[in-house]
């Protein structure tokens, strides 16, 4: 296996539509339940956990990128055969393809539970879930600019989502967030963890940034990205915490569905049906990303070609999905990415850093610092 990837000129992205790769691909069915997850832990004080969050992603994310430019094109795939050897690399390979088959699979299992909530109640799994297969296969199929297109294009399709919250803005009572820094520290922080399930997916940054064309500006749009993403899951937070009573949002576990369906206007009934179905458009980059990913890494860890390795992965996940029919086994899906994801996606880059740092300075010729 090749360390750096090879990318024809024709498969190149500028850096720019990273801004909206990292938003897509952050933003999909955790956001609609976090604003519950969240105020568990922290309460009132959500809104610092929030921001807790962002300034630790920050962070995360100028450690993976010191890692990526340590290497001339290379992803994490090529860097931990590069650092673990052949057989240990492609293991830790493995396990990032499976991180990411297993977040598919959480928001293929959310979104179908939403659908048969809010819609059709009777509608079976296999058969969403195909309807929404036949969607990511044709768009995965066209290579990774067409992903990035129908990103770039579904995020200014579904913008308008967010004047919906306008009307459960006027009749929010804003003395909820009252008094405020009541949580513990140990509390705030527990709340920034329950954030880890929603803000995650930037770790497709690992993948996707050798086809960089110009990767000297990378920085700019990634963190507008990571900011935009947690000023939405902000507002909603805090908008959630000011609509519904303390106690009541405890119990709620769709807390922005229920503030769209509550918000009426005049010309307009049910706003939850057509935001249920609109936001198909907004999980849809996250699955063609995510099944991207693991076709790509298929293909650079074992050879495989991404159109054999596409239909084999659908083909299992149109199988999986029916094992699936009660909330608590969704439910344990969720919290297992939550909690696996957390060690891949927060923690191990921090672990990778040091390694790739000693690993590039031994192969720093001698006299090299002495000029």
């Amino acid at each position: 296996m090749e360390l750096n990837v090879s990318i024809k000129p024709g498969n190149r992205i500028r850096a720019i539509y990273l801004f909206f790769i990292i938003i897509s691909v952050q933003i999909g069915v955790g956001i609609i339940g976090a604003p519950r997850f969240i105020y568990m832990e922290a309460e009132r004080s959500a809104w610092l956990s929030i921001l807790i969050a962002f300034l630790y992603i920050c962070v995360l994310v100028s450690c993976m990128l010191i890692i990526l430019k340590k290497y001339d094109n290379a992803d994490l795939l090529g860097i931990q055969v590069d650092l673990f050897g052949n057989f240990f690399g492609k293991l830790l390979g493995i396990v990032f393809l499976v991180h990411l088959g297993l977040s598919m699979m959480s928001i293929l299992l959310t979104y179908i539970q939403v659908i048969q909530l809010f819609l059709y109640h009777a509608m079976p799994n296999l058969l969403i879930t195909s309807l929404i297969m036949i969607l990511v296969l044709y768009t995965v199929y066209g290579g990774i600019r067409v992903i990035v297109g129908v990103t770039f294009i579904l995020f200014l399709i579904t913008m308008w989502i967010l004047t919906v919250l306008y009307d459960p803005f006027l009749r929010a009572n804003w003395y909820n967030l009252l008094p405020l820094f009541d949580s513990s520290l140990p509390d705030i922080l527990k709340g920034t963890r329950a954030t880890s399930y929603t803000l995650a997916g930037f770790e497709i940054l690992w993948l996707i940034y050798p086809f960089i064309q110009n990767k000297n500006k990378v920085r700019l749009p990634i963190f507008l990205g990571l900011a935009f993403t947690t000023i939405i899951l902000l507002v909603v937070t805090v908008l959630s915490i000011s609509y519904f009573s303390a106690e009541g949002l405890k119990t709620i576990d769709w807390a922005v569905l229920i503030l769209v369906k509550n918000a009426s206007f005049t010309f307009l009934e049910r706003l939850d049906y057509i935001v249920v179905v609109m936001w198909l458009m907004i999980i849809l980059p996250n699955l063609t990303l995510l099944m991207w990913g693991m076709t790509f890494g298929a293909k650079r860890l074992f050879k495989v070609p991404q159109k054999i390795s596409i239909w084999i992965l659908t083909v299992l996940i149109l199988i999986l999905v029916n094992f699936f029919h009660y909330d608590y086994q969704i439910t344990k899906v969720t919290d297992l990415v939550a909690r696996f994801g957390f060690w891949i996606t927060y923690v191990y880059p921090f672990l990778l850093l040091p390694i790739v740092l000693i690993k590039k300075r031994q192969k720093k010729p001698k006299g090299s610092d002495k000029q």
